[in-house]
């Protein structure tokens, strides 16, 4: 099933093109650091769950439809009536809401920014323009099944090698960092240095391998790129693939990408 965010760099392609990482047998915890959209948990559907990001707002939001989420459809009713350009960044602005109302606020602004993209400026401000989408309450809807699913998900804002530390045999980890490889002239992967840096990216190997020799079960997705290829090949399974991206504004721009599933312990 489709998960309630729309989430640039989010893996619904994954499910699509690797419907056989769904069917992997584990008998612990789905462990999930960087949640992000949550398409591959929501598609999993696991019976027991670890997930975590770094984005407050986004962990808070998790938590706010896993234990009330009619309130928060309410305040989304409310925004979908009223929805405007002037409307759109009168709520943007807002500011020292309550935790429900953030949750409000972060998918309304999800479903109606441009292209669904989260970026905040320097101050930590969402800074997204309006785009075109004007649906915040939508026929495909279905609250209550997202809310249940998350019911024995523990969520958890910070760190994601914190999270990663937290598996042992038979566990499932799924890594889904921000793309930002060595020397690339991706604007995107450029932009994304700023939020998850090289050293990042090294510091998540060495994690990711202390958990394959307590013998977690782990998944990886990153980009294609000797860079990082170089951090895995020696321990993991390494394949690439393609995948059409809509990130860029002109449909012109727009292309297949090559990425790396990266597995180990499957």
């Amino acid at each position: 099933m489709n998960p309630f965010l729309a989430w640039t760099g989010g893996k619904r392609w994954l499910v699509k093109i690797a419907p056989e990482l769904l069917t992997i047998s584990f008998k612990g915890t789905y462990i999930e650091p960087f949640l992000g959209g949550g398409s591959f948990f929501y598609a999993l559907n696991p019976s027991t769950s670890i997930l975590g990001d770094a984005n407050r707002d986004l962990v808070i939001t998790y938590k706010a439809i896993r234990d009330h989420h009619c309130e928060v459809v309410k305040l989304l009713q409310v925004h979908h009536s009223n929805h405007s350009k002037e409307y759109y960044y009168l709520i943007r602005a807002k500011k020292n809401l309550s935790e429900i109302e953030i949750a409000a606020q972060f998918i309304y602004l999800n479903r109606t920014c441009f292209n669904s993209i989260y970026r905040v400026n320097l101050k930590g401000e969402f800074n997204v323009p309006i785009g075109t989408k004007n649906k915040v309450i939508q026929e495909t809807d279905k609250w209550d099944v997202w809310s249940d699913r998350l019911s024995n998900s523990e969520i958890i804002h910070g760190d994601f090698e914190k999270l990663i530390d937290k598996a042992e045999k038979e566990d499932l980890l799924f890594l889904d960092p921000p793309y930002t490889v060595r020397h690339n002239n991706n604007g995107f992967v450029k932009y994304n240095e700023v939020l998850f840096s090289w050293a990042d990216q090294e510091r998540l190997a060495n994690a990711a391998n202390r958990a394959r020799l307590r013998g977690a079960k782990i998944i990886i997705t990153n980009a294609n790129h000797e860079s990082l290829k170089e951090l895995y090949l020696n321990n993991f399974t390494v394949k690439e693939v393609s995948r059409y991206s809509s990130i860029a504004a002109k449909s012109l721009n727009r292309n297949k990408y090559e990425e790396l599933i990266i597995t180990c312990n499957i």
